[in-house]
């Protein structure tokens, strides 16, 4: 009896260890303690402030060990994406920053992939787009704006800081459509940067233009131009006076979000181990001080609401680029 019972108590007690053993080794596996950030920009840009800023942050609140950053530029991206899929095997601790531009260069043929063969983790920030006008302006709502379209396309010149096709033209030319207007009368005159777009509307070359609120706010503080709306889901608390596109009847938003991807098949626990660490992250007086001073909005969507979220702006976009001729 004694040596039954003693032969079932060491088999208890060796499964016990094992599950104990492998639950540690699983544990072991799917923590984050460091993050290798690849970056697909220069020093300096929008996803290079990002990822600094957010690596930053999850060291200093000890949330993660070590944060590491690598610039991998070219190909509008491309190169970095590139890297990160060819490597895969060795990136098991990397993500990579991106934002917009990742679904309309891939609609566009810029780099053959997309965010398909990558790992989607999580959107992290957004910079809403923000329709603005000089502060003499006669413009005083959005509404005005599409009506005097409506009336005569050629009254209304747009600026942005990108290219015919580019997210500033989408912008404007989505809210135009929203509007009931037809964005291919739409004229939209492209300039360099952001900078140079503002001084063109301020000029008065033209009545009004689309840009990224975080761009805008400061201007419109400082009283040089008027923000007509943003296409946010709700309004923003940087300028809680602005009104939505939404809220003004017209059923259009706009993120150009910035939020991480890892190599392709990465391991779902250790996406949900990176998810939990940014949740983490929301929480910190670190980063909300860090969020406030780039004027960034939290835009948080794990996972397969990222992928989600990314299939319906690559609908909408891809939609409106066809309609503009831009895609067959």
């Amino acid at each position: 009896m004694f040596r039954k019972f003693f032969g079932l108590l060491v088999c208890v007690l060796a499964f016990s260890s094992f599950i104990f053993v492998s639950a540690g080794d699983v544990e072991a596996e799917t923590s984050v303690e460091k993050i290798h950030f690849l970056i697909p920009g220069g020093a300096g840009g929008g996803w290079d402030t990002t990822a600094r800023t957010v690596g930053k942050v999850l060291q200093d609140t000890g949330l993660i060990e070590e944060a590491s950053f690598e610039n991998r530029s070219g190909g509008g991206g491309g190169v970095a994406i590139n890297y990160l899929i060819t490597t895969a095997r060795r990136q098991k601790d990397t993500l990579m920053v991106n934002s917009t531009p990742i679904v309309v260069r891939s609609l566009t043929g810029v780099f053959p992939q997309s965010f398909r063969d990558l790992t989607p983790v999580a959107s992290v920030i957004a910079d809403y787009a923000a329709l603005v006008v000089p502060v003499n302006s006669k413009f005083n709502s959005f509404k005005d704006i599409a009506e005097s379209f409506k009336e005569n396309p050629n009254s209304i010149k747009v600026a942005g800081g990108s290219v015919k096709g580019g997210m500033d033209h989408l912008v404007a030319a989505m809210a135009i459509n929203a509007a009931g207007g037809d964005p291919l009368k739409l004229q939209y005159v492209p300039y360099d940067a952001g900078g140079k777009a503002m001084a063109g509307l301020l000029s008065g070359d033209t009545q009004m233009l689309s840009t990224g609120f975080g761009e805008a706010v400061n201007l419109a503080k400082q009283g040089e131009v008027k923000i007509l709306a943003v296409t946010a889901p709700e309004r923003l608390p940087e300028a809680p006076e602005v009104p939505t596109l939404k809220e003004l009847g017209y059923n259009m938003e706009f993120a150009n979000w910035r939020g991480f991807f890892g190599p392709p098949n990465l391991s779902q626990d250790k996406v949900d181990a990176y998810v939990s660490v940014f949740k983490k992250m929301y929480k910190t007086d670190m980063w909300d001080k860090m969020r406030k001073k780039y004027g960034w909005q939290n835009l948080f969507h794990p996972d397969k609401e990222f992928v989600a979220f990314l299939e319906k702006q690559e609908k909408e976009v891809g939609d409106m680029m066809r309609r503009l001729g831009f895609l067959q």
